[in-house]
């Protein structure tokens, strides 16, 4: 049995860790040094696990593995190394990492850029850059010890890894952290599969939005199963096989906010595939969606810094959301906790990764339990993987994967003293080994005294004590120390001396102040004074805002919920034969209308009086873009009818919330006009607080958005490089759209699904239907001669500002139309547009609505409508009918919504005024029976949210007074979605003349 000081283990370390792993097939220029790291450490606190702590217990370890632990006899032939005061954890495991891989460049491109429509890969791949299933990491995987060090600082042992870059990304591999050669510290090859909606450093056009990234992985998984049955039309493809193949391993999806874990959690559901999902740090926003998806979860601990707003004019732009969730994003692993759900924790995202435990331990300050957050580290990241027979706690037969602690590992002063990897020891902080403080009998030449230590290792208090007490300038690496000190006699002159510890005694050199040199050594005469340690600090106890839903400045603790309403004695706009009711009342009940007239009553109702106000349906808003994220358009190519608005809906957006102050209950949510066959379209109930699935209109037959004219040819570019360039070539592409959908629907079973030809197939069969972006009178006409061609209907023109113009023809065909009130000369498809349109369209029995496409327009439909009474001399009713019962009609829905009838869904606004009046509010806004928009509460909450945010700026200011560091006032960006380019960005007409002539000009 050996005994080693611990300060003299570092060269037989060194030793063991060039020739205990060596293999025959890597020659060793040097002798052979075999030796099978045997080591015994005694006397420790061993934390075998999350749940198991054995005290006064044994580690042995031999050969790179755990050979025993516990209550275990000492091995013979075993080093010793005494580990009282010790601890002893299970090194860490982060399974979300980039170490050990090149970095990958994003990729660029824009509108104007030179098409690329398939991957630039070579060899039989997919067609898609961002699709890299065949990639294995363990290929592109190089040990970088740098990076190395760093994370065995945290107490990382073994991280899985892969190059972050693409939607289907390839296996990661799962390798260790020591300082050995590659084929060495793999682990594990093929460890998991990696999925992301970013296209990474792809440079090929598609997809261009989220809903794209949604729709290619959609289609991978429906190719991947065809080409189970090896297609000879498709030859190779090297990338489905490897998706087919990578399936049973774990699969791992990175999302960047909490929607997008839903989201990848969905494709989950739809393929029978149960992701684990790298989550954001937002997560606890809707944990209960969190919970209800059965995923595992990899949490980040990036929390955003405080931001300085002692500046008050900064602090205006800040969002309150966005100061709400750095006040709440360290509850993010307690949140997780407290609902039961599984998470490892990961340091990925963090821009120093030294930050990673204070971190953690503010994570625990915030409600995370310490047991949790180290299984969180060491057994579920483990169990995770499927790799608990190698790491994860420490047990015989595992790989000896271990950090020596000087006190529990999370505790604030804790330091990981060392960090065991395969059975190496890599030093983190030795000099905190074993506490110097005490007395020492010192001999410095001919001279005695008292050298006297306090104080705990890094933050030592030294000093001589003679006739006189002199302090002492003390450093200290590892076994090496050097003390610095000036006398009285000196007179400023520095005495300078170095030496070594060991077995409790100092020895060394030095320099007196003189200059002569002597020898020197202090051997311990008494332990350092025992002084009672005070209590930390208690923590304050946290004070924290609620969480809100949603999580926006106007959110709510709870979403509002359907109540008995009774509106007593208002003037009632039924949009039925009954006509303008006169002091009326309606009564809602279980989210429906439940009756209409005078005198009723309900016991258990909330009475709204009604008296001087009007009730109408809610407001349906045809065509908009607002509550969609990722971008609204997949401009990539002409027809990508693949995409779909549902997968990609923000339920956060304020918009919403304005519109219901616009009396706006239901809105169908369009792609954009960038192609010619856009993307499947969502019509949404306002319900303030809901999820994304809980906004979606149920039972609604399914649209899609289609476009002509300029926006298609892009007209703005010159040198477009997306077929078609003319009217006449949208034409085609229409014909060719629909050709190639019929073909497909006639191939037999085991065709490859196609959910671009799927989606073209429905509307052949009157399934799904269309709104169409237009404006001139010869595109309708053309539009409406392919269908007619195919057999279907154009369902809805929207735009159609020269509608009048072939209205006849319209009726005819059976379209609808959905137009603005008097928008004109935006750009040069739009010169003939007359205000009159509307009333036009309509008096020639085309059923008419009048939209918004616009977030902010959307916020007054009722005033947009009364323009066709000023302009045209329409009944106010016609005009009514224009925003609520008419688009209602036209999107299928108006047995539902659109007017007051018993049975109809309580979808209601109470007006102050005239709702065609520009002085009529919008004083409840209901949806379903719910009141989600009420005038007075909403005073309210502006109140409330003004003081919400002056408490967070103080708390913020605070932390930075408390030394917290702090990044600049930012304020919030939201894009605003855009149905074209024309309509901002210097693409109007007059834009574009202005810039001719300013460049004639230069």
């Amino acid at each position: 049995m050996k005994k080693f000081q611990p300060f003299w283990l570092g060269a037989l370390f060194l030793f063991v860790s060039t020739s205990l792993f060596s293999q025959v097939t890597f020659p060793i220029n040097d002798v052979a040094s075999p030796s099978n790291g045997y080591y015994a450490f005694t006397n420790a606190t061993i934390v075998k696990d999350a749940k198991t702590t054995l005290t006064k217990a044994t580690l042995v370890i031999k050969n790179g593995k755990i050979e025993s632990v516990g209550a275990v006899a000492v091995p013979k032939d075993a080093v010793v190394i005494d580990c009282g005061g010790k601890y002893i954890y299970p090194s860490f495991i982060d399974i979300y990492s980039d170490y050990g891989m090149n970095a990958v460049a994003a990729g660029g491109g824009s509108y104007r850029s030179p098409s690329q429509m398939i991957s630039n890969t070579k060899g039989p791949y997919s067609w898609n850059q961002a699709i890299k299933s065949e990639v294995s990491h363990a290929k592109l995987f190089e040990v970088n010890d740098a990076k190395a060090k760093e994370l065995r600082k945290l107490g990382f042992g073994t991280v899985l890894t892969h190059q972050m870059d693409g939607i289907s990304r390839g296996t990661g591999v799962f390798v260790s952290l020591a300082k050995q050669r590659e084929n060495l510290v793999v682990l594990k090859e093929k460890a998991s599969a990696h999925y992301s909606f970013n296209k990474g450093s792809s440079t090929q056009d598609y997809p261009g939005s989220l809903m794209g990234s949604i729709a290619l992985l959609r289609q991978n998984f429906l190719d991947a199963a065809w080409y189970k049955s090896k297609p000879a039309k498709e030859g190779t493809n090297l990338s489905l096989a490897s998706f087919n193949e990578i399936q049973a391993l774990p699969q791992i999806f990175e999302v960047t906010d909490k929607w997008s874990a839903l989201r990848a959690d969905k494709i989950g559901d739809e393929f029978g595939v149960q992701y684990i999902i790298k989550a954001s740090g937002n997560e606890y926003q809707r944990i209960d969606e969190m919970k209800a998806s059965n995923a595992k979860f990899i949490l980040p601990l990036d929390f955003p810094q405080a931001m300085d707003l002692e500046d008050p004019t900064d602090a205006r732009f800040v969002n309150v959301a966005d100061m709400k969730h750095w006040e709440l994003a360290p509850t993010n692993p307690a949140t997780f906790e407290k609902a039961g759900l599984s998470f490892a924790i990961t340091a990925n995202g963090l821009k120093d990764v030294s930050s990673f435990m204070p971190n953690l331990r503010k994570a625990i300050q915030y409600g995370l339990s310490e047991q949790k957050a180290l299984e969180a580290l060491t057994s579920t990241p483990a169990t995770i993987l499927g790799v608990s027979d190698m790491v994860g706690s420490l047990d015989a037969g595992k790989l000896a994967n271990f950090v020596i602690t000087n006190g529990p590992v999370f505790a604030e002063k804790t330091t990981i003293i060392e960090n065991w990897v395969q059975g190496d020891a890599y030093p983190i902080a030795k000099e905190q080994w074993s506490s110097l403080a005490g007395k020492y009998d010192l001999t410095l030449g001919a001279n005695k005294a008292t050298l006297s230590i306090s104080g705990e290792p890094g933050g030592y208090k030294v000093q001589i004590l003679a006739k006189d007490t002199t302090s002492v300038d003390f450093t200290q690496k590892e076994s090496l120390i050097n003390l610095s000190f000036s006398s009285k006699a000196d007179k400023g002159k520095r005495t300078r001396l170095t030496g070594t510890f060991a077995e409790a005694s100092f020895t060394g050199t030095g320099q007196l102040a003189n200059g002569d040199w002597i020898s020197w050594k202090a051997t311990a005469s008494a332990a350092a004074d025992t002084v009672a340690k005070k209590a930390g600090k208690k923590e304050d106890k946290l004070e924290l805002g609620a969480v809100i839903y949603p999580f926006a400045g106007y959110g709510t603790p709870k979403p509002a919920t359907a109540e008995t309403i009774l509106i007593k004695n208002a003037t009632v706009w039924t949009n039925e034969k009954s006509g303008v009711l006169k002091d009326s009342d309606v009564l809602l009940k279980n989210g429906k209308i439940a009756a209409i007239g005078k005198g009723l009553k309900d016991p258990t109702a909330r009475v709204i009086d009604g008296t001087g106000k009007h009730v109408t349906a809610g407001i349906i808003d045809e065509h908009s873009h607002v509550a969609g994220t990722g971008g609204i358009n997949e401009c990539s190519q002409s027809v990508t009818a693949e995409v779909r608005i549902q997968d990609v809906i923000d339920p956060d957006d304020v918009d919403i919330y304005r519109q219901l102050s616009g009396g706006v209950t239901s809105s169908h949510i369009l792609h954009g006009s960038c192609n010619t066959i856009g993307g499947q379209t969502q019509l949404l109930k306002f319900r303030w607080g809901a999820n994304a699935e809980g906004m979606k209109f149920a039972n609604w037959d399914p649209f899609i958005k289609f476009a002509l004219g300029e926006n298609v040819k892009r007209s703005y570019n010159p040198s477009n490089p997306r077929f078609p360039d003319t009217r006449m070539g949208v034409e085609q592409v229409l014909m060719d759209a629909f050709t190639r959908a019929k073909d497909y629907e006639k191939q037999g079973p085991g065709k490859r699904i196609d959910l671009e030809l799927e989606t073209l197939v429905e509307i052949l069969n009157h399934k799904r239907f269309i709104t169409c972006h237009s404006y001139v009178q010869s595109e309708i006409n053309a539009m409406m001669k392919v269908a007619d061609h195919f057999g279907f209907t154009v369902n809805t023109f929207t735009h159609i500002l020269e509608g009048y113009k072939v209205a006849d023809i319209m009726a005819k065909h059976g379209a609808n139309a959905s137009t603005f009130s008097d928008w004109w000369a935006y750009k040069m498809e739009v010169t003939d547009a007359i205000p009159q349109n509307a009333y036009l369209m309509q008096k020639t029995g085309v059923n008419v609505a009048i939209n918004s496409d616009d977030a902010e327009m959307a916020r007054r439909l009722n005033q947009e409508a009364a323009k066709s009474v000023k302009y045209a001399g329409m009944s106010e009713e016609e005009a009514l009918k224009m925003v609520t019962l008419n688009p209602a009609k036209m999107l299928h829905v108006a047995d539902r919504v659109g007017s007051i009838k018993e049975g109809k869904d309580a979808d209601i606004v109470v007006w102050s005024d005239n709702p065609l009046s520009i002085y009529a509010k919008s004083e409840h806004t209901i949806v379903d029976g719910a009141v989600v928009f009420d005038r007075a509460a909403d005073l309210i909450r502006q109140a409330e949210l003004k003081a919400e945010k002056q408490r967070l700026v103080q708390k913020m200011i605070g932390a930075k007074k408390g030394g917290a560091s702090t990044r600049p006032a930012t304020p919030s960006y939201k894009a605003e979605n855009e149905c074209e380019e024309d309509h901002h960005h210097g693409n109007s007409i007059w834009d574009r003349i202005s810039n001719r002539w300013a460049n004639t000009e230069n």
